[in-house]
């Protein structure tokens, strides 16, 4: 019943047009409030979903790592132990460490990873290659595989350099001082191919062979710097997990992909709350206007409020009547809102008429629609055309009640 009174009150003609105009104002605040934050949260998952994939294609499901050092023992019976779990779709040893790579006058500080045979089918690394063969080598003649960074840095196109590169790698060490005679490692290394994934690899990393790197690094048979494992199904990642553990013990450490990238992940979690806050404050100013609408009609209504309190109407039910009034205005906005956001969305996915400028991965802004977002989004806006309609209502509902005219 009180929606009722509160669609008649909203379909009438006001005896100031002050009221329709600042009505259809707040009506509109919102509709464009909500249609713009649905999709800037939109886009932004669609950032949020590229850069994802793209740290997938370095980053692994899990990864084994030591719990303090730079280093971990792996047994055979380890290994046989791992084999065994079915969720496990494959896994690579790897062992890292800075180094220093050299091309005559031009050098540059890498991360240099060395992997087994096993790496290309657990990780994405070999799908991104942008010149030259997947070719790591072997330990006496090892091919060496440069982030797109990397390779600018050295001044050299990977797959077309005839001459070696120079990398000196420090040994491992018990001694806090280092020798530089005797614990730095020095060899030639041929480049293979290059690779661009992600900025922050591309700049960063080198990829090798194994062995090559245990010798350089001096480790033993059984020693490698981490274990990276691939899945059959990820949403699973936390069962294998723990199963993983109980074959480990102590003093390793089993990651997921969000362990393993916790900043990253936190820095894009703070982005999209900030983007939340700064437009659910546009949308409480907007709301305003909703308080000053429902504060000229509960003067203009004066007389309908005696009228209903007259024929029975509670004080409660005077309240609900204009909290209605205030909902309503917030359905229809938010409603139309999100029917704008959708279409948005729909031409930007299909006709991508937003680009985006400069060399990037692809050529429009991504956008990517999630049910959650509209929950969120439109419970947010209940709640704030809630809280503005609040103050004129309970005005209403504490009016002197009078049908006596002068």
């Amino acid at each position: 019943m009180n929606f009722l009174f509160a669609w008649r009150y909203f379909k009438a003609k006001k005896s100031t047009n002050a009221i329709n105009i600042i009505a259809w104002t707040s009506m509109a605040a919102i509709l464009f409030g909500t249609a713009a934050l649905i999709v800037v949260l939109s886009v932004f998952n669609g950032f949020e979903g590229l850069v994802k994939s793209l740290y997938s294609s370095f980053y692994t499901d899990l990864k084994v790592l030591p719990a303090t050092g730079k280093t971990i023992t792996v047994s055979p019976q380890q290994l046989q132990q791992l084999k065994a779990i079915k969720e496990i779709r494959n896994y690579s040893l790897v062992a890292e460490e800075k180094a220093l790579v050299q091309n005559g006058e031009y050098q540059t500080v890498v991360y240099l990873k060395g992997v087994d045979e096993n790496y290309r089918y657990t990780t994405g690394v070999a799908d991104h290659l942008i010149n030259g063969k997947y070719e790591l080598g072997n330990e006496a003649a090892p091919g060496l595989i440069l982030g797109a960074g990397v390779e600018n840095a050295l001044g050299i196109i990977a797959d077309r350099n005839i001459y070696t590169l120079k990398i000196y790698l420090p040994k491992k060490s018990s001694s806090e001082q280092i020798n530089m005679l005797e614990d730095i490692s020095s060899d030639t290394i041929h480049s293979s191919a290059a690779f661009r994934i992600q900025q922050d690899f591309d700049n960063k990393y080198g990829i090798t062979n194994l062995d090559f790197v245990k010798r350089a690094l001096g480790l033993r048979p059984d020693e490698f710097g981490g274990i990276e494992i691939a899945l059959n199904d990820p949403s699973g990642a936390q069962a294998v997990k723990n199963s993983i553990r109980k074959i480990f013990g102590e003093g390793y450490l089993v990651q997921n992909k969000y362990e393993q990238n916790r900043s990253l992940y936190s820095v894009m979690n703070v982005e999209r709350w900030a983007i939340y806050g700064i437009f659910c404050l546009i949308m409480i100013v907007a709301a305003f206007n909703i308080t000053g609408a429902l504060t000229m009609l509960v003067l203009e209504k004066q007389k309908d409020i005696s009228v209903l309190h007259a024929l029975g109407a509670s004080r409660h039910f005077i309240r609900r009547v204009f909290l209605s009034e205030g909902m309503l205005l917030a359905l229809i906005g938010g409603g139309i809102g999100m029917l704008l956001a959708l279409l948005v969305a729909w031409l930007q996915t299909e006709f991508h008429l937003v680009p985006l400028g400069g060399s990037f991965l692809i050529s429009h802004f991504p956008v990517t629609l999630r049910l959650m977002d509209f929950v969120l989004i439109g419970a947010t806006v209940f709640l704030i055309a809630f809280i503005a309609s609040w103050i004129p209502a309970g005005k209403a509902a504490r009016q002197e009640f009078s049908l006596r005219t002068e």
